[in-house]
C-alpha cells in the first residue's frame, strides 16, 4: 500500500491508501475526530478502530485506549492506526503519555520521528480491563 496524507478539516488528517488496484471496500483511512477525542480507522465507510486520546497536564497528550473490531483481527489495523495517530501527533509537536499498553508496544518496537514521549507513571497503564483491545 502506498500511504498519503489529505487534510480534510483544519485540524483533521487523512491517511489514505492511494493504490489503483485495491477495491473501495478494503479503502483504510486514518481520521483525526477531536470531538470525540479519538483517532478513527474506517475499512472503506465502516468504522474499524480508534485510539482515544486526552489533554494531560501541559501540552502533553494521553493515550489511554485503543481498540479494533474484532471482524478486522490480523488486519493491521492497529499497527496503521498507531502508526497514523502517533505520526500526526509527532508533526503537531505533541509530547505524548502512551498509558494504552498496546500503544506502549507499538512504541518499544517502532521509532516515530519527531516524537516526544513521556512514559506513564507506575500504575497509570490502563490495567483496569479496558486497555488494547486491538
Amino acid at each position: 500500500m502506498t500511504w498519503g496524507w489529505r487534510n480534510i478539516h483544519a485540524s483533521a488528517y487523512v491517511a489514505v491508501d492511494t493504490d489503483e488496484g485495491d477495491s473501495m471496500a478494503d479503502e483504510l483511512t486514518v481520521t483525526r475526530n477531536d470531538e470525540a477525542g479519538r483517532y478513527e480507522i474506517h475499512v472503506g465507510d465502516g468504522l474499524g478502530g480508534f485510539m482515544e486520546f486526552r489533554p494531560a497536564s501541559g501540552d502533553r497528550t494521553e493515550l489511554p485506549h485503543t481498540e479494533v473490531d474484532p471482524a478486522f483481527k490480523g488486519r493491521g489495523l492497529g499497527s496503521t492506526l498507531a502508526s497514523e495517530a502517533l505520526s500526526d501527533l509527532a508533526r503537531r509537536g505533541d509530547t505524548i503519555i502512551p498509558s494504552c499498553p498496546f500503544v506502549a508496544h507499538y512504541l518499544s518496537e517502532h521509532d516515530v520521528p519527531g516524537l516526544s514521549v513521556d512514559q506513564p507513571e507506575q500504575g497509570d497503564t490502563d490495567a483496569a480491563g479496558g486497555g488494547d483491545r486491538s
